[in-house]
């Protein structure tokens, strides 16, 4: 990442005046991920279709917001005195960039608007992410394409854990899942902690957010979309899954439970991940990395 001027002195801005925007920039295209972040959202906001997200924590994350470009920024605050970092400067360029106010607070006061324990001293506010309809994740619905063409989605039975939600949505970006279905209620959704363990996954990813996944499942059953369960006690692995080129739905339990009775019922497959240890389960983000990765593989081959 080649760079035209020396920013070693950043990121503290107390004694340095902003800087002519026409400087030259470096090689690296910013902002070239996403848009320019809308700056005449409407006032009001769906709050049934709201998942969150509104205070993003972490250096990655603030950075892939501002990148993305998909959704308002409104403010980016830095905790006063932080070491210069080459993803600080990336930051503040970005923030420049779009116009997007930055305060520098004291310590004590960083750390009373902070939500998590390790923000890593870069906390933004934002407007809301947004919910997307269940069908608008069934993508084409046309039969014989490539698996380029067919749904991967991710339904999330009951998982409550905010750093097990950050940590499942990051390596569902990371895998080409390409929809998150979330129930309503008894569940995690977008807090401050699931955007700091998600490392900007949310700006990337298109999420549902549905009463209860049974009723779900039945409307992916009716548009082709295979359900598939990760259930400890399946008796098929889940890498001889025969259906992995297909139209999918990959299903995952709670932690500590698993599937709840009805979700397993409803699944047109359950299989498992074969384990040699003598533990009797993975946490569910870990099976979630490797079912996604699994299915992503067979896809491609």
């Amino acid at each position: 990442m080649n760079r035209q001027h020396d920013r070693r002195k950043k990121p503290s801005r107390q004694s340095q005046p902003r800087r002519n925007r026409n400087t030259a920039r470096g090689s690296r295209g910013r902002g070239q991920r996403g848009t320019t972040p809308r700056r005449n959202d409407p006032i009001g906001v769906n709050r049934e279709a709201s998942l969150g997200g509104d205070q993003v924590e972490g250096r990655h994350a603030v950075r892939e917001l501002l990148l993305a470009g998909t959704r308002r920024t409104r403010e980016v605050v830095l905790a006063n005195g932080l070491a210069a970092a080459p993803i600080l400067n990336d930051i503040i360029d970005l923030a420049d960039e779009h116009k997007v106010p930055i305060r520098e607070l004291t310590r004590a006061k960083f750390e009373s608007v902070t939500r998590t324990e390790a923000s890593q001293g870069v906390v933004a506010s934002a407007a809301p992410l947004q919910s997307v309809e269940l069908n608008d994740l069934l993508g084409d619905q046309l039969s014989g394409g490539t698996s380029d063409d067919k749904p991967f989605l991710l339904l999330l039975d009951k998982v409550t854990d905010p750093q097990n939600l950050g940590a499942i949505l990051r390596t569902a970006e990371c895998a080409g899942v390409t929809g998150v279905v979330l129930p309503r209620h008894r569940a995690a959704h977008i807090t401050p902690s699931v955007t700091k363990a998600a490392a900007g996954a949310i700006e990337h990813l298109r999420m549902a957010v549905v009463g209860g996944l049974p009723a779900a499942m039945q409307t992916l059953r009716n548009n082709n979309v295979w359900t598939v369960g990760l259930d400890t006690g399946a008796q098929q692995s889940i890498h001889r899954l025969a259906v992995a080129n297909e139209r999918l739905a990959l299903v995952l339990g709670s932690e500590g439970k698993g599937l709840s009775r009805l979700v397993g019922e409803r699944c047109d497959v359950l299989v498992s991940i074969p384990l040699r240890g003598a533990l009797a389960s993975l946490n569910v983000s870990a099976a979630a990395a490797v079912a996604c990765f699994e299915i992503q593989a067979r896809r491609n081959s």
